[in-house]
């Protein structure tokens, strides 16, 4: 299966769970005047252009280290919501961030170490920053613009530019002829759009929810992800972890209990 194609496909089903599951009326002609609507075709450019450096990090540098480095930039929304939103920054929250950071490393890493070409160095760098830069956005145009009974529409609309940026991108490609369309990567989309749409809308539903901080959530969110992503390699593709892997998931477990009862 092409990953480019489904995920660009993914959009577009994405976008029209957004539609389906939005309780407002929708007037396409005046969703440029909602206050976030800039924000959304901001973040559709990033979804597409940050996958794009995940695949070539993943290509030059080890699918690891394109791991470590997109997961890693959870400092970035960390530091802001300390620094821009004043959230709390205990002793046991930041044993907690400290200890997902090395998790993440361990967990992601599948051979003994991992090595970074110097010529490509760039791409983890701006995986880095494009992912954190992705999480601060979001958390920002959330508490800024994007009011409860919005947020599927501006999950679409994000979703929309995301399929209009990436057909571009795939036009472009198809032009070189550098790929095909075919039929299975048009399954492969609608399979992962579903629960993309969902994913985003989870995560902005949590955002708002009182007491509750983005430091807190993206911590536990990044990590998480590797923990499963691990665990669902190790159950259904038969990958084998290392002694460090087990290391990694207990101590991202110990982690998202740490920053989850820090005050």
């Amino acid at each position: 299966m092409d990953t480019f194609q489904a995920i660009v496909f993914n959009y577009i089903i994405a976008f029209a769970c957004g539609i389906i599951a939005s309780d407002v009326e929708i007037n396409f002609s005046e969703i440029y005047l909602q206050e976030w609507f800039y924000g959304a075709v901001f973040l559709g450019f990033l979804f597409v252009a940050i996958f794009n450096v995940m695949a070539l990090t993943s290509q030059k540098n080890g699918l690891s280290v394109a791991s470590v480095s997109s997961k890693m930039s959870v400092v970035i929304p960390v530091i802001f919501g300390v620094i821009l939103y004043e959230e709390s920054l205990s002793f046991i929250k930041i044993t907690g961030i400290l200890l997902a950071l090395v998790a993440v490393y361990l967990a992601s890493v599948k051979t003994e170490g991992i090595s970074i070409d110097k010529k490509y160095l760039l791409f983890p760098v701006l995986l880095f920053f494009g992912s954190g830069i992705i999480d601060t956005s979001l958390k920002f145009i959330e508490k800024n613009y994007v009011t409860v009974d919005t947020i599927p529409i501006f999950s679409a609309t994000t979703f929309l530019f995301a399929f209009i940026f990436g057909i571009l991108f795939l036009s472009f490609k198809l032009i070189r002829k550098e790929t095909k369309i075919k039929s299975k990567n048009l399954l492969g989309g609608l399979m992962l759009g579903i629960p993309n749409y969902f994913s985003i809308f989870f995560l902005i539903k949590s955002l708002q929810v009182k007491g509750f901080e983005s430091s807190t959530l993206f911590t536990i969110n990044n990590v998480g992800i590797v923990v499963l992503s691990t665990l669902f390699g190790l159950i259904f593709f038969k990958e084998k972890l290392l002694v460090k892997n087990w290391i990694g998931i207990l101590l991202a477990l110990i982690s998202i209990l740490l920053v989850s009862i820090s005050k």
